[in-house]
């Protein structure tokens, strides 16, 4: 059993490894801006406090005492490149001060690379409404593939979007990036899970769906 702090707790990918974290024997710590916004979070033992994850100070408090890290966050509102690059510098700082050396970082499949190598945002048809947002993750990114950290860090996200309403199957597979991908919260838990359990220095990103 190990101790799991995960930041961005209240939202579907954050609860969604808060329950898949307890089921499997872990201690959990989640992590929200607002903790009265989100008491259903405190049940089966999980401890519920508040935090801000772009402060170094914030997330060093809150991570101490925990073997590994998991961020799911999210702004809205937030100017998306300066909100993920301060997430990404505060969390490699943070966890560095306060020893926790694993993070798995919930990522986006509009910056993953496709079979072909082409950014699955820049494909052919794929909605560019939204860019500003894919931008703001890919700068998070690039905070983490340049920080010189003892953090051993993983980006992990589904490789096409999050099937809503889907059920949780316990299968998974790493995929490159691909618009029609599916994968439900509880299954992309699962892949979260497992990479915080597994050892190894990772320091990409990588995409997962189910099959």
């Amino acid at each position: 059993m190990s101790r799991i702090v995960v930041f961005g707790a209240g939202g579907r990918a954050g609860r969604a490894a808060v329950a898949e974290a307890r089921r499997r024997g872990h201690e959990v710590t989640a992590v929200v801006r607002d903790p009265a916004a989100h008491h259903g979070l405190a049940a089966d033992g999980v401890r519920l406090v508040a935090g801000n994850v772009t402060d170094t100070e914030s997330v060093a408090e809150a991570a101490r005492g925990h073997d590994a890290a998991i961020s799911a966050v999210y702004e809205a509102g937030a100017q998306p490149d300066v909100f993920f690059s301060a997430a990404a510098r505060a969390l490699l700082d943070g966890l560095s001060r306060a020893g926790v050396g694993r993070l798995v970082s919930v990522g986006l499949a509009s910056i993953l690379p496709t079979a072909s190598g082409t950014l699955l945002m820049d494909t052919a048809g794929y909605p560019q409404e939204y860019r500003a947002f894919y931008l703001g993750h890919a700068a998070g990114n690039a905070v983490l593939t340049r920080a010189v950290t003892s953090v051993d860090w993983l980006v992990l996200s589904p490789a096409g979007d999050f099937d809503h309403g889907g059920m949780r199957t316990g299968r998974y597979r790493r995929t490159p990036g691909e618009a029609s991908s599916r994968i439900s919260y509880a299954d992309f838990a699962i892949a979260v899970l497992d990479e915080i359990e597994t050892p190894g220095h990772h320091r990409t990103h990588l995409g997962v769906e189910a099959f």
